[in-house]
């Protein structure tokens, strides 16, 4: 085993802020109002499990399916895009079909891919690149519990904050998601035609 604290730290510090489950309560709370209760602990497992499936299987089930990691980085772009814009503007795009239950917002968008998106599944395969696998998974299980802790205060917060601050965390937020799928489209999309 090659556990090493600064390896930990520093993959738990990447994969916090391309995760940003703080940046994410206005969305959160916005599908609490949709969906009504949504699981926790649920939400933070299966975000915890798919991240980890994909530090093995990631790049091998790319290959497999003839998707390279450039190519899923900008599909995750366009995701990212369409979430800042009903952040931004007020308008909802994404629209679940007349059976969405607390469990299937749950699942998606919250773990997938809210949580578990493609900028940490791309996050992911560079870590692997530089850090030992034992480290990363440490680093993502300290992410799966903060993930949980936020979720389960997100009510809290939103108490503390009130409807108008949430307005305004929500729009500000957009914008700096907006950036962050325009940066991540334009980085990858270069990477393809190179």
């Amino acid at each position: 085993m090659n556990f090493n604290f600064k390896e930990i730290f520093t993959a738990f510090m990447v994969l916090f802020a391309v995760i940003d489950i703080i940046g994410n309560i206005p969305i959160i709370i916005d599908l609490r109002k949709k969906f009504g209760h949504i699981q926790s602990e649920k939400a933070a497992l299966i975000a915890g499990f798919i991240m980890i499936l994909f530090l093995f299987l990631g790049k091998s089930l790319l290959n497999l399916i003839g998707i390279d990691v450039n190519s899923f980085a900008v599909a995750g772009s366009f995701i990212l895009f369409f979430i800042a814009l009903e952040m931004i503007l007020g308008i909802t795009l994404y629209k679940d079909s007349d059976n969405g239950t607390p469990i299937s917002a749950t699942v998606f968008p919250m773990a997938f891919p809210l949580i578990a998106g493609p900028g940490s599944l791309t996050t992911l395969l560079s870590l692997r690149a530089e850090f030992y696998i034992e480290n990363i998974i440490i680093a993502v299980l300290f992410n799966v519990i903060l993930i949980y802790i936020v979720l389960k205060t997100s009510i809290k917060i939103e108490r503390i904050i009130g409807g108008n601050g949430i307005q305004i965390i929500r729009k500000v937020f957009g914008v700096i998601l907006l950036a962050i799928s325009v940066k991540l489209f334009t980085h990858n999309i270069k990477m393809l035609f190179l």
